[in-house]
């Protein structure tokens, strides 16, 4: 089918709902009802940066959002395989279980993990109309934010029908494959938007591919003040597994080796199982609506179903004691571990704004159940197996999460406005079954936390604003949290016991912008109660095991800065200088091979928190149409674990990556748009820590697994818009 075939069509299906008449800030205001909750305006005292569509555009080429964050101030990204397959985040040092990423204003994070695995929704960034990252103790919706939130709008309606189709290659065999079409607003308010996106890569290292798609789908009906939305978000995803990390010596001799699905023949034969991979469907379907009540009010529901079905798949050597318990005898096996679950999720809120007084309250309920359950599929010895999978264990898990909340915004003159939003938060969490390394589970916990903020926000000329804002934040431990505790005290006796953590967070920040640029600058002290953070060791399914400490901080300030140079040149730049600290931290030492433990006791950094962290990019438009940007990365040293022992450190690392966007305007109307992006371009062989422990085999030693990341690596992009 020809472009213009495709045109005739759109045009065809915009004609049966004729032509725009709604105005674009009318629009505007019904979608921003949606985030309104999850959203900081410019009279709230919270440290915030808003990328909107033009500025997402240009970041299409990083194929997950966290790699689309890179450059933001404070924040660090961590990718197993280069960019696809698994990715994670962190903003101050604290990693993506705590960070608040919310949709629509619906909560994307996982209820159990309490993390979001952005690998089982490729693009997601590009279904987005702006997105707002909330670092500190962000606005308050669902789960509290230890280091910050992320808010997504899905795209608005555009004006008039579009459409758009895009094509990418690059290193190890990747690809990008999508289109978008809409068929704008019509005159009787109906619009229609969708979205299908494909990736695929044989990846970095070995076994590391991935295959994954995500479909987009709203129809939105617009009256003059009211909007209804019903929207489908829909991503698959198969991707090889490469959570393990590997040891430095390996690594050194194969930069790619990667052990996943390692194993033996009788004849000592090395082979790798072809299918070890995580497999994963979620679908999420949502109906918004908003209604502009007059003279400033406004009202918001939105009702969410989230439905998540998979498994991963992994070949298991030497006989493991778990299925040796079973009567299987030493054998090698095949197993899959699974999960199917469901979430209902439901949110109503009212909003009010005037010249002086902006308020918004509402309720957010979560009913969250699960079935985990994993099956021996194949043995070496135990042929019965491929006929009659023998289930080794099963477990259900429930959530109710219910929140109330409210916001309240007092302007008490052109230059001064205090700020109070206030949540009160329930937790019901259950646990209850047999386990995959075979303890039972029987959890049975609720909690009950009361989250306040408070700031004020001063106006000092039209240039300048000093905001101050405090807040609490509790939040309960994760699924792989509390498991881990119980597992310990069931198979080892210990008396482990898993906490809620609190964060108390002050900040105190300074902004001045003028006709060409920006300056912002904010110090935190961010101090914790009983903070989970991860001990360095993983679990069988890839989880950061954590452990609460006592008494911990997380003092920093974070610079940035913006400046149109020229018409063909724009700078900026961010700097985060910190300290994070485990205080009074006991643990055990020896030296390398001997028998002896030594009790440790001192002040440690925090794990995985580096103490710097900054960005800078260079921008030039030299004529219309093309831009080039050129950006750099910094991470300092951090360490693997709670214990600052260097044998457990992970270096510093500075990255410097290049783009280039082209685009052309054919038939007055349509667009061709061009991009490449070269990576690392520095060619650095940076290693990232996996995870590290100590163990005991006739002596004690020192362990650590690696992500060893890749060198210069592209992409290039070609898109037509019409």
């Amino acid at each position: 089918m020809s472009i213009k075939s495709i045109k005739l069509c759109i045009a065809a299906a915009t004609a049966m709902l004729a032509l725009p008449v709604f105005a674009q800030d009318t629009v505007r205001m019904l979608d921003e009802v949606l985030v309104s909750d999850t959203r900081a305006g410019n009279s709230a005292p919270l440290t915030t940066a808003t990328l909107n569509k033009e500025e997402l555009e240009v970041l299409k080429l990083e194929v997950c959002v966290p790699f689309m964050l890179e450059q933001q101030t404070s924040v660090v990204v961590c990718g197993e395989n280069g960019k696809m397959g698994g990715t994670s985040m962190s903003i101050r040092g604290i990693d993506a279980s705590r960070i608040n990423v919310n949709i629509n204003g619906i909560t994307l994070n996982d209820a159990e993990s309490q993390t979001v695995f952005w690998y089982n929704i490729p693009n997601l960034g590009g279904m987005a109309q702006s997105m707002q990252i909330q670092r500190g103790v962000g606005a308050s919706i669902g789960g509290a934010s230890f280091g910050g939130a992320i808010s997504l709008q899905t795209l608005n309606p555009s004006g008039e029908a579009y459409g758009e189709g895009w094509l990418a290659g690059g290193s190890w065999n990747s690809r990008q494959y999508g289109f978008a079409a809409g068929t704008g607003i019509g005159k009787r308010g109906l619009s229609f938007d969708c979205s299908y996106s494909g990736q695929t890569t044989d990846g970095y290292v070995r076994g590391g591919w991935a295959d994954q798609q995500s479909l987009f789908a709203c129809a939105s009906w617009y009256k003059e003040r009211s909007l209804l939305k019903l929207l489908t978000i829909v991503g698959t995803q198969h991707t090889g597994i490469t959570w393990n990390g590997e040891s430095a010596e390996t690594l050194d001799a194969d930069p790619r080796h990667n052990s996943a699905g390692e194993y033996y023949d009788a004849q000592g034969n090395l082979y790798y199982y072809p299918n070890e991979s995580d497999n994963y469907t979620q679908q999420r379907y949502q109906l918004l609506w908003s209604y502009r009540l007059g003279r400033g009010w406004s009202l918001k529901s939105v009702a969410d179903w989230t439905h998540g079905d998979g498994y991963y798949e992994q070949y298991k050597t030497g006989g493991y004691a778990e299925y040796a318990m079973m009567g299987m005898g030493e054998s090698d096996f095949v197993v899959q571990k699974c999960e199917r679950n469901n979430a209902y999720t439901g949110n109503v809120s009212l909003h009010y704004d005037a010249e002086r007084l902006s308020l918004s309250a509402g309720e957010m309920a979560l009913f969250f159940n699960a079935d985990h359950f994993g099956s021996v599929i194949w043995g070496r010895d135990s042929a019965a197996l491929e006929d009659n999978p023998f289930e080794w264990y099963r477990n259900q898990s429930g959530k109710w999460d219910a929140t109330s909340y409210a916001k309240v915004s007092y302007r008490f003159s052109d230059q001064f406005n205090l700020y109070t939003d206030l949540q009160l938060r329930y937790v019901d969490y259950r646990m209850q079954g047999p386990a995959d390394d075979l303890f039972y589970l029987d959890f049975d916990e609720q909690y009950l936390f009361f989250n306040p903020k408070a700031g004020a926000n001063w106006r000092l000329g039209d240039k300048d604003r000093l905001y101050l804002v405090a807040g609490i934040a509790n939040r309960e431990p994760s699924r792989a949290d509390i498991k881990a505790a119980m597992g310990s005290r069931a198979l080892l006796g210990t008396d482990d016991t898993v906490k809620a953590e609190r964060l108390l967070d002050a900040e105190l920040g300074y902004q001045r912008e003028w006709g060409r640029g920006a300056f912002h600058a904010n110090a935190y002290a961010m101090l914790y109660h009983d903070q989970l953070t991860p001990n360095g060791v993983l679990n069988s399914s890839g989880y950061a095991v954590k452990e609460n400490v006592a008494q911990s901080y997380r003092l920093g300030i974070e610079l940035e800065g913006g400046c149109q140079v020229a018409a063909w040149l724009r700078l900026d730049a961010n700097l985060t200088l910190s300290t994070n600290k485990v205080v009074d931290y006991t643990y055990s030492d020896f030296v390398e091979g001997d028998t002896v433990l030594h009790t440790c006791t001192g002040t440690t950094d925090l794990s995985f928190s580096p103490n710097v962290v900054g960005g800078a990019m260079a921008t030039f438009s030299p004529y219309k149409g093309l831009k080039m940007q050129l950006s750099a990365k910094y991470v300092g040293p951090m360490y693997m674990d709670n214990t600052s022992r260097e044998c457990y450190r992970q270096d510093g690392y500075l990255l410097l990556n290049a783009k280039v966007q082209y685009g052309w305007v054919l038939n007055g109307h349509d667009e061709l748009e061009v991009q490449l992006a070269v990576f690392n371009l520095l060619d650095s062989h940076y290693r990232l820590g996996a995870w590290c422990g100590d163990y005991e085999y006739e002596g004690y030693y020192h362990c650590a697994g690696w992500f060893q990341q890749p060198g210069i690596n592209a992409m290039a992009r070609i898109a037509l818009k019409f």
